[in-house]
């Protein structure tokens, strides 16, 4: 039960910050700034995985729980209770930030400025990395799992710097659907519900291809 409360704290605090920065910097007509607001997405993603990645591995985020799975490292009877717990804290984050901001429009929901297909390209490849990045960290040495929260903290606040303003730089499929559905907008959410679980599941097939070829003589 821990690991699930982790989870619901740890996803509340990322969804309530990062998608809250995006109400605020609207809300006072940019001062925030979006560097402000990947700061903030990196910072949380580190926060959090420093709190609670102890207790529940700090996933926050229904992609990586399956891409663990995939990988063998996480047991498919806990793929449930995780969903739900992030489920849980994502939609009570978006729920707060909607009675404490019932004029905003969006609620911090993932809009392509773009086409649909080149932000589901850009989220494929977005997942694909942090994934990617998460996998080593994780599996890595001892003192590379020290570095964790600042290695996976890092490349979120990278890749919403850049990919932001294009396709939202979603990246977690639990953190785009609260807020479409509390908006209504649940345009182009199809993007942000299967790239993420592509580019995750893409990452642990190429992670476990390296160590495939590590291992050969």
């Amino acid at each position: 039960m821990r690991k699930y409360i982790a989870e619901i704290i740890g996803t509340f605090a990322l969804i309530f910050c990062g998608t809250g920065a995006i109400i605020v910097n609207q809300e006072t007509g940019g001062a925030i700034t979006h560097a402000g607001i990947a700061v903030t997405w990196g910072l949380i993603v580190a926060a959090m995985i420093y709190t609670v990645g102890d207790i529940s591995g700090a996933h926050l985020n229904p992609a990586v729980t399956i891409a663990f799975w995939v990988a063998k490292v996480f047991p498919a009877k806990e793929i449930i209770p995780y969903l739900t717990s992030q489920g849980i804290g994502a939609f009570l984050a978006s729920l707060t930030l909607h009675y404490l901001f019932p004029a905003n429009n969006t609620l911090g929901a993932t809009l392509p400025s773009g086409t649909p297909v080149q932000s589901f390209i850009l989220e494929l490849l977005l997942t694909f990395l942090l994934m990617f990045t998460i996998i080593h960290v994780a599996k890595g040495s001892k003192e590379q799992g020290m570095f964790a929260g600042l290695a996976i903290g890092s490349v979120v606040l990278l890749e919403a710097m850049f990919a932001g303003p294009i396709c939202g730089a979603s990246m977690n499929p639990i953190r785009s659907l609260c807020p479409a559905i509390l908006s209504g907008h649940t345009e182009h959410l199809w993007v942000y519900l299967i790239a993420p679980f592509l580019g995750a599941i893409v990452a642990v097939f190429t992670w476990n291809l390296m160590n495939g070829l590590d291992k050969k003589p």
